[in-house]
């Protein structure tokens, strides 16, 4: 049962890596959408 148990264990550290990886990949994308919002609308009254 101990080894069960480590596995699982393993295997959930895996997958909240994996979902922290995509969470912060989805964060990254939308701060980088807000910093290039306000350049290409300065571009735009140019």
């Amino acid at each position: 049962m101990k080894i069960i148990r480590s596995i699982g264990g393993f295997f959930m550290f895996i997958l909240g890596g994996i979902i922290a990886i995509i969470v912060g990949s989805f964060m990254i994308r939308g701060t980088m959408h807000l910093w290039d919002k306000p350049q290409s609308k300065k571009d735009k009254e140019k």
